[in-house]
């Protein structure tokens, strides 16, 4: 079932949204989200809006909703360890980019990252592994574990550009970016 894509938010307003949502959380003590009622009640009847798809890790210290002060509807969020993707991930960004018509993919590794750790320095098994196997596909033979997290982010980002359905979207404005987000104070470098 076709659904009518009547979002109209640009790549780069997404993006400009997104800086300063990160910002304005540098500076905040407390979530600057909208979460009322009224926003729930809205997004439940008319239905969701995301300006943003944001691609990130599992990890319970990356909060994309804090991170970008972002509220109900704002961002289409797809987490998964070590933020690595696969067919289940790139399926939920085509949804996102041709029925509710975001404009702006992120790809958002973060330092300090527990897969990444596990793919450079562990052998891990189990379905573990299919995360580790892949990371070390995209970090190579890096050491450094920031340069090895913004390799990840990229080869991330790099699946998704290569998806037919964003391929043909990135011809209606539809940018793909990679970023990394800094545990310690919070900040995310974009075009990493």
């Amino acid at each position: 079932m076709a659904h009518e894509n009547t979002n109209t938010m640009t790549a780069d307003l997404a993006l400009e949204r997104l800086k300063n949502g990160n910002s304005l959380y540098l500076k905040s003590m407390t979530g600057n989200g909208d979460i009322s009622l009224k926003k729930r009640s809205d997004t439940c009847k008319n239905g969701q809006q995301p300006y943003a798809i944001i691609i990130t890790c599992s990890d319970s210290r990356v909060i994309p909703e804090s991170i970008f002060s972002a509220g109900i509807g704002d961002l289409f969020v797809i987490r998964v360890a070590g933020n690595v993707m696969d067919d289940h991930q790139i399926g939920s960004v085509e949804y996102a980019v041709s029925h509710l018509g975001v404009k702006l993919v992120v790809v958002m590794g973060h330092d300090h990252c527990g897969a990444v750790d596990a793919a450079m320095n562990h052998d891990p098994d189990g379905h573990i592994k299919f995360i580790t196997d892949e990371i070390r596909m995209a970090i190579g033979n890096e050491t450094d574990e920031v340069k090895a997290c913004c390799l990840n982010a990229r080869h991330s980002a790099s699946i998704i550009e290569k998806s037919l359905v964003i391929h043909r979207e990135e011809e209606q404005g539809l940018r793909v970016v990679s970023a990394l987000y800094r545990l310690e104070d919070g900040r995310v470098e974009f075009n990493i």
